[in-house]
């Protein structure tokens, strides 16, 4: 019967030669660089497929990893074997160490097969071929290595000395560390060196005998943090204490150059340690001229060079023999032949204190509060406000454009009342923030069509024109004003004559037509039809704010306190921490879906306000009403995959909306921010995170000054246009989220 082997696979470096894209929280043997798997999942499939004998596969890897292990994973049958993490990186002795006695423990004294998990070989059949030509020398007491006949002289492997063989298996005499080029080509003409692939089996009492005697304080390290691990059904956990105490070296040091009678086995098998781009240009797939392009990249006249890309297009014309890799945050270029020396830019950047040795460049990686300052301004005031101070305005018919296409042209559509409103906001704060652009001129431009077209004879205001600035429909919609009010609060601050007649106008016409009679809230329109929904109370009370903010008058604050009111007596649930959307005529939830429709976007929403409203009246209890609000949100209304808000959720966190649109990811950090201080968490790496979603799926893929408004459960863009409407909440939310990292490093 075959003798089981019990396989483990090493997967704790960091593989700096292949930086910049290889990291620490990303090291190389998560990276997929042929198409058909990382090189871990093609290391576990390789043992997973030995064709006779039991073999169950163990993975060593860092605890940091373990979702990204778990990931890899799944789907591998890995016969009886499963991850031991690492709480901190010990190097190879503790990793054998710790194979050893697992197999000890579990399996007695069988053979033990250690390999990397980042090499590449050519076949599992020529692999397990020549394991098992070392089986029987393992059986034996010795430890073997594997061995692969150079074909050239590199200087980016250690050798392995030979001094005879018999049967196959050959006796080594010592091993090297990796040589100049000259020793190299000395070892090439000699015939008897070996490249070391890194690859041991040996009996693990054989092990376990040469620990003891060689170096027992490892050994008997290892054996206290394994006595003490925990297990469950993710994998085995050391405890970092005790882990933390054991020496730190390599396997080659403290055994393998000191112990006698190593056996070699010549493998029988193509190799490669893909620990220079050199190598990932030996193997990748090559154009007619010996080039391996990847990602964005136009090469002309390039020759026999490494060329990727993994974030913006780079182009080269008339290299040869160079490796050039780009990442979002740093780009290195090199000889091909010096390649595998960036290793010593890494020890450099270490030294230095640099990130980017440690972290994989994301739009969400949080490095220090404020750290999107820099970004959130220079989009907003240099991109943005510019772009929709120009050709978003209907410079012909008057007004604003209700939406641009994705090549900044102005799009045909009626224009609501809402966005017209929300692009005088936005101006206005933009002015109050220091725009240095005609904000006047464009606050008064929209005041102006709008007081001149959206008027109705109630002296209310219609909810939509035509293009041309007539009248599309003269509906006297609560949600319109509430947007107007909004306009009218920040166009008086920022100092328009207009803005204070025509709200006190828009007050009058709101008591006289738009309040409920009931004293019960607001009417959906001032026809008193319809259903009710919470939705328009929430930007009332946003507005009923902003004009305490602008005047300092109490009737606003009294105002805004009869839509809280309301909020805690109807349309927030204490069961469920949600918030209602659809109510009938008497506040209670509609029928049917309706009224388990809840949206995460608007409990940010409420979340602010009713913290800003705490503010103003020292109703301090309404923030804990705020703080049930965002965790609901964040607990069930989130995309996992990407991190954004769905649409909708039902009351019991079951997605009904999956698209995720800008605004509720621009109200969540609203939200943060204005939960930030008030006696909970601290939530500024909450907040950087948001603003860094936001960025990363939402604007940083659009052009310059524009977003994607809507994206699926998958990440993908749905959207056609970009809607106006939008601007106010990414100025209204990154305007505030600059005020809230004032004096923070940019």
């Amino acid at each position: 019967m075959t003798e089981r082997i019990v396989s483990f696979v090493m997967s704790g470096g960091v593989g700096s030669r292949l930086w910049p894209l290889s990291r620490e929280d990303n090291p190389k043997q998560f990276h997929d660089f042929s198409g058909d798997g990382s090189m871990l999942v093609k290391t576990l499939r390789r043992l997973t497929a030995r064709p006779d004998g039991e073999t169950p596969v163990f993975l060593i890897a860092s605890e940091r990893h373990a979702d990204r292990v778990h990931a890899d994973l799944a789907g591998i049958d890995l016969s009886g074997g499963g991850p031991l993490f690492e709480p901190t990186g010990r190097n190879t002795a503790a990793a054998v160490a710790l194979a050893t006695l697992r197999t000890l423990s579990e399996f007695g004294d069988s053979l033990v097969l250690v390999v990397p998990s980042d090499h590449e070989i050519t076949t599992a059949r020529q692999f397990w071929q020549s394991v098992e030509n070392g089986t029987a020398a393992a059986r034996a007491g010795r430890l073997v290595v594997f061995g692969i006949k150079p074909g050239h002289p590199e200087t980016g492997y250690g050798y392995i000395e030979i001094a005879g063989e018999k049967d196959g298996i050959c006796d080594v005499s010592r091993f090297v560390e990796k040589p100049d080029l000259a020793t190299a080509r000395s070892y090439l003409a000699a015939g008897n060196f070996y490249w070391n692939t890194g690859i041991f089996l040996f009996r693990a009492s054989a092990m376990r005998d040469a620990f003891t005697a060689f170096e027992p304080e490892i050994w008997n390290a290892t054996e206290n943090a394994y006595q003490a691990a925990t297990s469950d059904l993710s994998g085995l956990y050391m405890p970092l204490e005790l882990y933390a105490a054991i020496p730190s070296t390599s396997i080659d040091y403290a055994i393998m150059e000191r112990a006698s009678h190593i056996a070699m086995v010549p493998a029988g098998f193509r190799w490669n340690d893909l620990g220079s781009w050199q190598s990932l240009l030996d193997v990748g797939p090559s154009d007619n001229d010996g080039n391996v392009i990847v990602g964005d990249v136009v090469a002309i006249d390039c020759e026999n060079s490494y060329i990727r890309s993994d974030s913006r297009l780079l182009s080269a014309i008339g290299l040869k023999d160079v490796a050039i890799v780009s990442t979002a945050d740093a780009t290195f270029v090199a000889p091909v032949s010096r390649s595998q020396n960036v290793k010593k830019i890494v020890e450099q950047l270490e030294k230095s204190g640099r990130l980017e040795t440690r972290f994989t460049p994301a739009d969400d990686r949080v490095i220090e509060s404020g750290a999107w300052r820099r970004r959130v301004h220079h989009w907003l005031f240099e991109e943005t406000v510019p772009l929709w101070s120009t050709v978003g305005v209907d410079e012909r018919h008057g007004g604003f454009h209700e939406a641009l296409g994705f090549d900044a042209t102005p799009l045909k559509k009626p224009k609501r009342m809402r966005t017209m409103a929300r692009q005088v906001y936005a101006f206005a704060v933009a002015r109050a923030r220091g725009w240095d652009g005609p904000a006047d001129r464009l606050i008064g431009h929209g005041l102006e069509f709008m007081a001149r077209n959206g008027r109705t004879d109630n002296g209310g205001w219609v909810r939509t024109l035509n293009v041309d600035g007539t009248v599309a429909d003269a509906t006297e919609d609560a949600y319109d004003h509430s947007c107007v009010l909004l306009a009218l609060a920040h166009a008086h601050m920022v100092g328009n004559p207009d803005a204070l007649r025509l709200a006190e106008e828009t007050f009058a016409f709101l008591d006289a037509r738009l309040e409920d009679h009931r004293m019960t809230g607001f009417l959906e329109t001032s026809s008193g039809v319809g259903e009710r929904r919470s939705n328009p109370h929430m930007h009332l009370l946003e507005a009923f704010l902003a004009w305490h903010r602008a005047t300092g008058e109490l009737a606003y604050l009294r105002r805004a306190a009869r839509i809280v009111d309301l909020f805690r007596s109807h349309f927030f649930d204490p069961e469920s921490w949600t918030l209602g959307e659809y109510f009938d005529a008497e506040w209670r939830p509609a029928e049917g879906e309706k009224g388990a429709w809840t949206e995460p976007g608007h409990h940010f929403e409420w979340a602010s306000l009713l913290c800003d409203f705490t503010r103003r009246s020292g109703q301090s209890e309404l923030t804990g009403f705020a703080r049930k609000l965002y965790a609901s949100a964040i607990a069930n209304g989130l995309n996992r995959a990407t991190g954004l808000a769905y649409g909708a959720v039902s009351r019991q966190g079951l997605p009904l909306d999956l698209v995720s649109r800008s605004w509720p990811q621009a109200e969540a950090i609203k939200a943060a921010i204005a939960l930030d201080g008030s006696g909970g968490p601290d939530l500024k790496p909450e907040i950087e995170a948001r603003v860094g979603r936001l960025f990363r799926w939402h604007i940083n893929p659009a052009p310059l000054g524009l977003w994607i408004d809507r994206i699926d459960e998958r990440g993908r863009s749905l959207a056609t246009d970009v809607p106006a409407s939008i601007f106010y909440h990414l100025v209204c939310a990154l305007t505030q989220y600059l005020d809230s990292t004032v004096g923070e490093p940019q």
